[in-house]
C-alpha cells in the first residue's frame, strides 16, 4: 500500500468516528446525594425525630415515676423485713420481684411501641424522599442520581456531582409549603 492509500483510510476512519449520532456523543448527566446528610438536614426528618423524642420523654416520665416508687419501696423493705418477720419478708419480696418484672416488661413494651410507630413514619418519609429524588432527577435531566452515606452505593465521586444541598433545599421548601397549606386548612 502506498502512503496515499494509508492516509485515505485514516481520513475515512476519522470521518466515520466524527459522524457518530449526537446522542451517543452527548454526556450523561449524573450526580449523587449524601443520604445520611440529607436525613440530618431535612426538616421533616428533624420534626419526626423531635416528635418521637418528645413522646419517649413524656411516656418515660410516667414509667420513671413508677420505677422511683418501686425503688423507694424496695429500700424500705430491707428495714421492715427484720421488724415484720420472715413470712412477711418472703411474701413482700415475691411481690417486689413481680413488680420489678412488670416494670421491665413495661419499659420494653414502651420502647417497642415507639420503635414501631416511628419506624412506620420513617419508612413513609424515606419512600417520599425517593419519589421526590426520582421526579427531581427527571426534572433536572439527570440520567442517574446515586446515593452515598449509610447505605453507600458509590465508592468515589467528584464533589462537583454532589447535589445533596440542592435536594435538601427543594425538599425543605416542599415540606414548608405543605405545612403552610395544612395551617390554612385549620
Amino acid at each position: 500500500m502506498t502512503k496515499k492509500a494509508l492516509l485515505f483510510i485514516a481520513l475515512a476512519i476519522s470521518m466515520v468516528a466524527c459522524n457518530k449520532p449526537a446522542e451517543a456523543a452527548k454526556e450523561v448527566k449524573t450526580a449523587y446525594v449524601d443520604t445520611s446528610e440529607l436525613m440530618k438536614q431535612y426538616t421533616e426528618a428533624k420534626d419526626l425525630e423531635a416528635k418521637y423524642k418528645s413522646k419517649a420523654e413524656e411516656k418515660g416520665r410516667q414509667l420513671d415515676a413508677e420505677i422511683k416508687r418501686f425503688k423507694q419501696e424496695a429500700a424500705s423493705f430491707q428495714s421492715q423485713a427484720q421488724a415484720n418477720g420472715q413470712e412477711w419478708a418472703q411474701k413482700k419480696g415475691a411481690e417486689l420481684q413481680k413488680r420489678e418484672q412488670q416494670l421491665g416488661y413495661a419499659q420494653q413494651a414502651l420502647s417497642q411501641e415507639l420503635q414501631q410507630e416511628s419506624g412506620k413514619e420513617m419508612d413513609s418519609l424515606v419512600s417520599g424522599v425517593k419519589k421526590f429524588i426520582k421526579s427531581y432527577g427527571k426534572e433536572k435531566g439527570y440520567a442517574y442520581i446515586y446515593g452515598t452515606g449509610d447505605a453507600a452505593s458509590i465508592l468515589y465521586a467528584e464533589d462537583k456531582f454532589d447535589i445533596t444541598k440542592e435536594v435538601i433545599k427543594s425538599l425543605n421548601d416542599k415540606y414548608k409549603s405543605a405545612e403552610k397549606k395544612e395551617e390554612v386548612k385549620k
